[in-house]
């Protein structure tokens, strides 16, 4: 086989498996998203002991068969690309050898067949195959205001954690005679925590007066605490959309990046032309 003829059928390979420009890969990706909705019905449908006992055959035999292709097209993706050891170690690369890993597995460790709903992580690829990419440059947005945020956040949780230490403290001093559920500091901080962030199980609650005048300060301060993290990362949002992106659907065959310019002909990662 000519090299010439290797790298033709590579990169063809490669525009069906990898890109969402053309029918074909359109097409490709679209029956693949459906075969991975199936499983993991299928699997989660199979975790149910009535339908197990009654389908199990039959269930075992469309997780086989759906992890056979699923096999047959992660090989597939690594003959496409130009460092498939890369790509195996890559983001997509994993989850994808983790998706199928599972059920050979389940040969020799009975039960680990159900981890197959990892598959679902697979599903970010409806971005791209819908053409939905603004919205992988929305999420993009919103990771590099949270990277932005980071020591203001970390400010904040560091001045909550002395927060809930102090009122834990103090419901405890409180409670802890007359209340039984506030039988320790940690105890008291766990209910600190629990109240401050609204969540509210219920599980530990004051009967002192001052102890409920307490936990209602808290609970009405809680509002806030929600408030603020959001207000730092919103502020950090607005900043970060100032400068929108143009994006396309081309991944580069020899990083595996996506998210490049409309009018780019080489890859802005490692200079793959694209």
């Amino acid at each position: 086989m000519s090299k010439l003829y290797e790298k033709g059928w590579r990169h063809k390979l490669h525009d069906i498996i990898f890109e969402a420009d053309t029918k074909a890969g359109k097409h490709f990706d679209i029956w693949l998203l459906v075969l991975i909705v199936i499983s993991i019905i299928a699997v989660v449908l199979e975790s149910i002991p009535e339908l197990e006992a009654s389908h199990g055959s039959w269930f075992n035999g469309v997780e086989w068969f759906l992890t056979i292709v699923f096999t047959l097209e992660f090989i597939a993706r690594l003959s496409s690309v130009q460092k498939p050891l890369r790509y195996a170690f890559s983001f997509f690369g994993i989850i994808d050898l983790l998706s199928i890993l599972p059920t050979y597995l389940s040969l020799l460790l009975p039960g680990t067949e159900y981890f197959l709903v990892i598959r679902g992580l697979r599903l970010l690829r409806v971005f791209r195959v819908l053409k939905m990419m603004h919205f992988i440059s929305e999420g993009n947005i919103i990771l590099k205001s949270m990277a932005a945020s980071q020591k203001k956040i970390s400010v904040f949780l560091f001045f909550i954690s002395i927060m809930v230490v102090i009122v834990g403290t103090l419901m405890y001093v409180i409670e802890a005679e007359k209340n039984e559920m506030f039988s320790s500091i940690p105890q008291s901080i766990y209910w600190a925590i629990v109240t401050i962030t609204t969540v509210g199980y219920g599980d530990i609650s004051p009967i002192t007066p001052l102890g409920k005048g307490i936990a209602a300060f808290i609970m009405i301060l809680g509002y806030g605490v929600l408030a603020v993290p959001t207000g730092i990362v919103t502020s950090e949002i607005v900043k970060q959309s100032n400068t929108p992106i143009q994006l396309n659907t081309q991944i580069c065959q020899s990083c595996f990046k996506d998210g490049h310019d409309d009018d780019a002909n080489h890859c802005k990662y490692c200079g793959t032309k694209l």
